[in-house]
């Protein structure tokens, strides 16, 4: 995102929609960065917010795709990779949730990825699907 007097507004309708995550106002936020992602939609910030806002709104597959574009411009950003993982969680793709997860704490060990990841692990086996590999 640039400073340029053009795109104020833009900037201002990103804060505002990064504090109405903050609030757990997902919708309000999704409202807010809505011409932010129509005029700078190859923006890993951008999509980021937005798959944040989704995730947090239920709304799984729009919050995968937005993931899934943020990994396409940054394939570095792990909380991107984490998040994505979370999104196919909540979908029921194990196997699928567990590769993203499993990279993400790989390429950052934050506890929070890490408990993720063992919760992810602790659920298949109940349900009785071993990791992604694992021979039955």
């Amino acid at each position: 995102m640039t400073s340029q007097p053009a795109s104020d507004g833009l900037f201002e309708s990103f804060r505002r929609a990064e504090m109405l995550i903050a609030r757990s106002r997902p919708l309000d936020a999704l409202q807010a960065l809505s011409p932010v992602l129509e005029s700078q939609p190859n923006h890993a910030s951008v999509q980021l917010l937005a798959g944040r806002a989704y995730l947090d709104s239920a709304q799984l597959q729009r919050a995968e795709e937005a993931f899934v574009r943020v990994i396409d411009l940054d394939p570095a950003d792990h909380y991107a990779r984490f998040a994505l993982g979370k999104a196919l969680q909540r979908q029921g793709r194990l196997a699928e949730a567990h590769a993203q997860l499993k990279m993400a704490a790989a390429m950052d060990p934050r506890p929070e990825y890490q408990e993720a990841l063992g919760e992810l692990r602790a659920r298949m086996a109940v349900n009785g699907h071993g990791e992604p590999g694992d021979p039955d």
